[in-house]
């Protein structure tokens, strides 16, 4: 993966409005905002070509950035995208400032891995149904993962996973967790494959036993 998707020029934009936006789109630019850190907000345009191909990977929106707003390298994270409800179209982006050394609250994806190798769904025939796509955490710029790998490989069938139960890299931290034991949320259960009902099993077996008649 190149490090150029996380590198992004930016120019500081005074015409602002909807009308404003609306024409710099039409030029293949994005509006975006740029807040946080107890700065003022800052109104940015950016490239479309640019952004369109960056979004198209996972970690542009769990990556710190690095903006380059006219000459000025400003590290964000992607808080905020709005896209056009049907064309392959950024509409606008809000990034968030980060400062090396204070940490940030942001969501993490989930990538759940060995789903193959685990027996209740190999041998047993269960599945596995994911609660959470992603987790909300806080850490240090340079501890944030581009994602979180979730283990299935030893979840027995009926059992589930728990925020608690996944292991977090190191300087990683649960926001849900930090709220205390109830927040423990559930991540994902292996579940027994559906069956008929009593009363489908029930009306089989009545049909069988007519054709036997």
């Amino acid at each position: 993966m190149s490090d150029a998707i996380f590198n992004l020029d930016a120019t500081v934009r005074t015409d602002l409005g909807k009308g404003a936006s609306r024409r710099l789109r039409h030029t293949g630019k994005v509006p975006a905002i740029l807040y946080g850190a107890g700065e003022d907000p800052v109104s940015l345009t950016l490239e479309h070509n640019k952004v369109i191909q960056a979004q198209e990977f996972e970690a542009f929106y769990s990556h710190v950035l690095t903006i380059n707003v006219e000459g000025k390298e400003v590290q964000a994270l992607v808080k905020d995208m709005q896209r056009h409800p049907f064309k392959p179209k950024v509409t606008h982006i809000d990034f968030q400032r980060v400062v090396a050394g204070e940490k940030l609250h942001t969501n993490v994806p989930l990538h759940y891995i060995n789903e193959d190798k685990a027996n209740s769904i190999k041998i047993e025939g269960g599945h596995a149904e994911h609660h959470m796509n992603e987790i909300e955490v806080t850490c240090l710029p340079q501890n944030l993962p581009e994602f979180i790998e979730v283990d299935v490989s030893g979840v027995e069938l009926g059992q589930t996973l728990h925020i608690s139960d996944i292991t977090l890299p190191e300087g990683v931290e649960s926001v849900e967790l930090s709220k205390g034991e109830s927040h423990d949320l559930a991540v994902v259960t292996v579940k027994a494959a559906k069956g008929p009902s009593a009363d489908e099993a029930e009306g089989e077996e009545e049909a069988a036993s007519g054709d036997d008649e």
